[in-house]
């Protein structure tokens, strides 16, 4: 038995030595389903760490939001390994509009300020919650979601995605950034064309 035990073990510590532990994306070429190809050399433990989250975006734009990610593009680390992340800077009045992450699920973590967040099933439903710092709440795959600054003063958020690249599409600009025809667009809407082509002009649409 003791025999068997040990045979055991030495089995389990090869496969467990020679395990891929990780693979540091190389960034060059398409990806393949289960991700890049990996760094093989002059790994080292500055691979596994990502600064880019320490400083605030800029907000000084339209919606007073700044997204400052991540994923795998700018963390290689992150290559199949199922997870990303994200800061979100919000000025006062600031807002991330309806949106959805076609490839993961989402948790936000409210670091500093209050937020008013949430999201659309696929039944129509919203679920719309209130946050403040230290509150978490989860976007489920897929689903329409969005979240505003409630407060007076800036917020700060960090997101995490079940997927190194979540994929992002944003509403507005999916219906009216784009080249979908104008006509097209009054019919699926309902809105009118004096309204569809302002938004268009808003947001760079053309057709």
């Amino acid at each position: 038995m003791s025999h068997i035990f040990l045979l055991f073990i030495t089995l389990l510590s090869f496969r467990t030595s020679n395990a891929a532990d990780f693979c540091i994306a190389k960034l060059k070429g398409a990806p393949n389903p289960s991700g890049y190809a990996c760094k093989n050399t002059d790994i080292t433990a500055d691979d596994f760490v990502f600064t880019g989250l320490r400083n605030a975006g800029n907000t000084s734009n339209p919606r007073g939001s700044a997204v400052t990610p991540a994923l795998v593009y700018q963390f290689p680390a992150l290559n199949g390994l199922g997870l990303s992340t994200a800061r979100l800077d919000l000025a006062p009045n600031g807002v991330v509009p309806l949106h959805t992450h076609t490839t993961a699920s989402e948790v936000i973590h409210v670091i500093s300020g209050k937020v008013t967040a949430g999201f659309i099933s696929s039944a129509n439903v919203a679920y719309v919650k209130t946050l403040i710092k230290g509150d978490v709440m989860v976007f489920p795959q897929g689903l329409l979601h969005f979240i505003v600054n409630a407060g007076n003063t800036p917020a700060v958020l960090i997101f995490t995605f079940s997927n190194p690249d979540p994929g992002l599409q944003l509403l507005d600009y999916a219906l009216f950034g784009g080249d979908l025809p104008t006509p097209l667009l009054v019919k699926t809407t309902l809105f009118d064309t004096a309204t569809v082509k302002k938004l268009k002009a808003v947001l760079g649409g053309t057709g």
